[in-house]
């Protein structure tokens, strides 16, 4: 059958497919290798892009997974076999639990301590209060799902030393560590220096195909191997994920604060029109959330209209409210949230709003 679905012309979405056709991915690639370049070994690109990950964090080592679930998994059954605890710390929206099946517990029978609020942060105060021993605590920076928030630098220094104080791992969820630099503004291995193991998503900020890197000390490294290889991640051939990582790895840190301040102004823009609502204000990182006055399944509706009229893309997923008649979604600034005015997209905004309005108003 031949694909009828609309064609996006321009997105606010990340990780729409306008920058990331086949063709343009795979001539950002070649552009990195010749003739010569061999595909695996200590040349190939996996090699590399462990090295230069391992680099830029200031660990020892690192090692390339085909993806961050596999990657986090592994970090923790490390930490909790070496302590003989399988109970771990994170919040209560944490990625590992959210998203992932709560692999954790199928796999590899560890429990989850939900700590802190549901909508908030984790706090020095939540994590003292847990009262058990733990293998380890997972921070995820930023927090995606409520809005890309993340601690004070010093509030997270002082957390993970009482955590590893009772003997428990430092583990971060860095999916999107270079927004959470943008952030802290400090040097990346000062950030990964806090924590034991550190997960770095290849395809979210870095715009690769899949695919993750775990960088720790040498020691903890060779243990992940041997799970990465039990649980089939020891693929021969990962150079194409490695080298579609590459592509950006040196020019991401250097774009990530004009994302950053592209943030802060469409939110700005957004709150001062008044109608929908940009969370946190001012955006912490490119990453923020925005709360329309309407239903999910007619925003949805009113936003597949616009992308058939005018080939624009406004989000990934609509998120359903606690609150009833209420829904939002995620903005993730990078090249494509770029090409739009804070103006226009508050204007698109309203534009989803009136035909949502319509939608909701007209006889079932």
């Amino acid at each position: 059958m031949p694909d009828t679905s609309p064609t996006v012309r321009r997105s606010l979405f990340l990780h729409a497919p306008i920058r990331r056709t086949p063709r343009v991915m795979l001539e950002q690639m070649l552009a990195l290798v010749d003739d010569d370049t061999p595909a695996d070994g200590p040349q190939g690109p996996v090699a590399l892009l462990e090295r230069r990950l391992a680099e830029l964090l200031g660990k020892e080592a690192a090692l390339f997974f085909p993806s961050g679930t596999m990657a986090q998994q592994t970090a923790l059954r490390v930490h909790a076999d070496r302590r003989g605890r399988r109970t771990f710390a994170a919040h209560p929206q944490s990625h590992l639990d959210t998203w992932e099946e709560q692999g954790y517990n199928a796999v590899h029978g560890l429990r989850l301590r939900r700590t802190g609020d549901l909508h908030e942060l984790m706090t020095t105060a939540d994590l003292a209060a847990i009262g058990e021993p733990l293998a380890a605590a997972v921070w995820e920076l930023p927090q995606r799902d409520i809005g890309g928030l993340l601690p004070t630098w010093d509030e997270l220094c002082e957390q993970v030393a009482l955590v590893r104080a009772t003997g428990a791992a430092a583990h971060l969820d860095g999916a999107r560590l270079w927004e959470a630099q943008s952030y802290y503004r400090r040097p990346f291995d000062e950030i990964a220096a806090l924590f034991d193991t550190v997960y770095v998503s290849l395809y979210k900020s870095l715009q690769g195909v899949r695919g993750a890197v775990l960088a720790s000390d040498a020691a903890t490294v060779e243990v992940a191997r041997v799970w990465r290889q039990r649980l089939g991640g020891g693929i021969r051939d990962a150079w194409p994920l490695a080298l579609a990582a590459l592509v950006h790895l040196d020019t991401l840190a250097d774009a990530m604060p004009a994302y950053r301040e592209h943030a802060i102004a469409i939110a700005a823009a957004i709150n001062a029109e008044g109608t929908a609502r940009a969370c946190p204000d001012p955006p912490q990182t490119p990453l923020f959330h925005i709360h329309l006055p309407a239903g999910r399944r007619a925003i949805e509706q009113a936003g597949q209209a616009i992308l058939a009229e005018h080939g624009i893309q406004l989000w990934g997923r609509v998120r359903s409210s606690s609150e009833p008649g209420r829904c939002a979604f995620e903005v993730s600034v990078g090249e494509n949230a770029m090409d739009f005015t804070p103006d226009e997209v508050v204007s698109l905004i309203l534009d989803v709003l009136d035909r949502a309005a319509s939608l909701e108003a007209a006889p079932m």
